[in-house]
């Protein structure tokens, strides 16, 4: 397949990209500085240059392209939330979904696929309550920004384009993300739980989400939403736990709100309340969750010390 993906030098998508390109699929990633992929990309990759805001030659790109995968949107935790900052992470997520919608309706050959990220925080936080696809979305500022996410990407439907949006939980992997920033603490011997520890954690690794793409790509009859997280959710507390045992270190300093909200501000809310996400479309269809439960995931990505 021609595959075109945005937020292809990111976390999850510098990996699904190299996956991809070793299934013997042609790579197009949209990135606004081509120069800097000069020496990553792979065979079956070519790098095109866009700013995830204006139209552009990027778009004839599309007329050869199978399927468009979009991964774009400024990192939700990487400083305190200012006003600011939440408009930008608003807008690098809608803005640029919203002109690869219009692009592939404007597209004379049409993708045949259109898989946009999303997230979990769709549903909103509780303490008890089980979420899957079924599910409306919550009333906070998480939940916006997906239905406002999802939304414009929705607009790109149509009988030539099925769209599929990847509600992602937390992406486990050793290289980067949550995990990485989780990892030195308990290595120093003062890991633990971010209070209360009571909150949910639905998670997702990384192999898993990029199988979990692989395998939207190829069942076509999987459309609208789907909850990229594995089966065996987890409490905060019992995340610490397994983490813990895997590095074979304690779990017992617990990280209290108030420094949250000194470091983070108002994203402190959000790291303190959670979600128990169910994939009931994926194990409805028998997607094969190669990591289903947290131990094992943690044990792969601890193996070795390597976390």
């Amino acid at each position: 397949m021609n595959i075109m993906v945005t937020g292809g030098t990111g976390f999850v998508g510098r990996a699904l990209c190299a996956t991809l390109s070793h299934s013997g699929h042609h790579i197009v990633i949209l990135t606004r500085s081509v120069g800097a992929l000069g020496g990553v990309l792979e065979r079956n990759m070519t790098a095109v240059e866009w700013n995830g805001r204006d139209r552009g030659t990027w778009e004839e790109s599309l007329e050869r392209t199978d399927a468009v995968i979009n991964l774009a949107g400024e990192p939700i935790a990487a400083s305190r939330w200012t006003k600011k900052r939440k408009q930008l992470i608003v807008e690098s997520r809608v803005n640029a979904t919203q002109l690869l919608a219009r692009a592939i309706s404007c597209a004379s050959g049409r993708p045949r696929v259109f898989i946009s990220a999303s997230g979990v925080g769709y549903y909103g936080t509780s303490p008890d309550r089980r979420f899957d696809e079924r599910d409306g979305p919550g009333s906070d500022f998480f939940a916006d920004l997906c239905q406002s996410w999802e939304g414009v990407a929705l607009a790109a439907q149509s009988h030539n384009t099925r769209v599929i949006c990847l509600r992602i939980g937390m992406v486990l992997d050793k290289e980067g993300g949550a995990l990485a920033k989780m990892v030195p603490p308990f290595r120093a011997f003062v890991g633990g739980p971010i209070a209360p520890g009571t909150q949910w954690v639905s998670w997702i690794h990384r192999v898993d989400l990029i199988g979990l793409v692989e395998w939207v790509l190829a069942h076509e009859q999987i459309t609208g939403p789907v909850n990229a997280v594995a089966p065996g959710t987890v409490t905060m507390k019992e995340f610490c736990n397994i983490l813990a045992a895997a590095l074979k270190r304690p779990s017992w300093l617990p990280v209290p709100e108030l420094a949250l909200r000194l470091a983070f501000g108002e994203l402190a809310s959000f790291m303190t309340t959670g979600q128990q996400v169910i994939p009931k479309v994926a194990l409805d269809n028998g997607y094969p969750f190669r990591y289903p439960q947290l131990e094992f995931a943690l044990t792969s990505l601890s193996a070795g010390h390597r976390v």
